[in-house]
């Protein structure tokens, strides 16, 4: 199959809808794209951006053609737009969805039928940020990808997807469904609850003038950030992946308990323990892949308290030709070094912005 004649169809044009249809526009553009959404304006802005070759308003024969179809709505609401797909679709297109969770979908598709013709997907990139406006045509550039083809998955569909997933600058890998899910659960929707939950600490603790909310801007607010992701979103995988999440809740709450009891009795060298062998693990993941979180490229900056001195720092690195994404004085510095935090786009910039402020004597931390 040659993917500049592809049909592709997709069934959601939300960030990672849009961003994988942008992708493939980029990478083979003289492919068919079709899409539909519930939001009519994603649809009309992904025409006139060139993405889409057709905006349909319902899910329907048109997508009969289709060689591969993405299903990138809430896992539900997938799940039902298959029921309708069956006597749509022909035998040799390939269905694959985006969801955060595998197995309710599978079980879905096997129940009518669709096991040949169907990979779970599920490409580990996001943001707090939600909807087509926000997507981009290089949110998949050296993220894993993850596949999950069943045991009655036809093999040529799953060898050409991985190619064709891998061709659009993503890094497939191949599990299991409820492997999927148990990875998930552990290292995305587990560290969401506890985000969300760090958030509610701090607002039950807050006082009536909102001292703590002021006070927690700063690092914070940078580790709790996921917690602004999309509440609908959230519901759909908690509640579709309840198992697993469970069971390292539990797990957990036992750990925390255990911390608890140490505290208490004083032990240091638990506490001690409990901090070292968490940073060495964290030390030991590598930066050199896209992972479920969506990397930030920060600098800290060391200025002194006179005026202009921020302008200096800006106008230093547009002079070098170093795009700023965001810039600001960090008041809470409990977990940042320095006094200016520069957002940047990428590793590179980053690189490069410290080398120009290095060389003006300026003290620079890069996170």
């Amino acid at each position: 199959m040659n993917a500049e004649h592809f049909t592709i169809g997709f069934i959601g044009l939300g960030l990672i809808g849009g961003s994988i249809a942008k992708t493939i526009r980029r990478v083979h553009p003289e492919t068919v794209i079709y899409g539909f959404d519930t939001d009519q304006s994603a649809g009309e802005l992904a025409c006139q951006e060139g993405v889409l070759n057709q905006f349909f308003d319902a899910v329907d024969s048109r997508f009969s053609t289709c060689d591969i179809l993405f299903l990138c709505a809430p896992v539900s609401v997938n799940i039902g737009y298959l029921k309708e797909l069956k006597n749509i679709v022909a035998p040799q297109c390939l269905i694959t969805d985006v969801g955060s969770v595998k197995t309710p979908i599978q079980e879905a598709v096997d129940a009518l039928g669709l096991s040949p013709q169907f990979i779970g997907g599920h490409p580990m990139v996001g943001s707090e940020k939600t909807g087509y406006e926000n997507s981009n045509d290089h949110l998949l550039e050296n993220a894993y990808y993850f596949l999950t083809p069943s045991d009655h998955t036809m093999f040529y569909l799953t060898a050409t997807f991985s190619s064709f997933i891998q061709g659009l600058g993503a890094l497939a890998v191949t599990l299991k469904p409820e492997q999927h899910d148990y990875i998930t659960a552990s290292i995305s929707h587990i560290p969401h609850i506890v985000a969300a939950e760090l958030v509610h600490l701090v607002r039950r603790a807050d006082t009536d003038n909102g001292m703590l909310r002021q006070l927690a801007a700063g690092g914070f607010k940078d580790i709790t950030r996921i917690a602004s992701s999309s509440p609908v979103m959230w519901e759909q995988i908690c509640l579709n992946n309840s198992g697993n999440i469970r069971s390292l809740l539990s797990d957990m709450v036992r750990d925390l308990n255990q911390v608890i009891d140490k505290l208490d009795e004083g032990n240091g060298s638990f506490v001690n323990e409990y901090f070292r062998s968490a940073g060495e693990y964290r030390n030991s993941v590598p930066d050199h892949s896209i992972g479920l979180f969506e990397k930030i490229h920060k600098l800290y900056v060391y200025i002194p308290d006179e005026p202009g001195t921020l302008a200096s720092v800006a106008s230093q690195l547009a002079f070098n030709n170093i795009n700023i994404k965001n810039i600001g004085i960090v008041h809470n510095r409990e977990f940042e070094e320095g006094v200016l935090e520069i957002v940047l786009y990428d590793d590179e910039s980053c690189t490069k912005a410290a080398q120009v402020l290095e060389e003006r004597n300026y003290i620079v931390n890069i996170r």
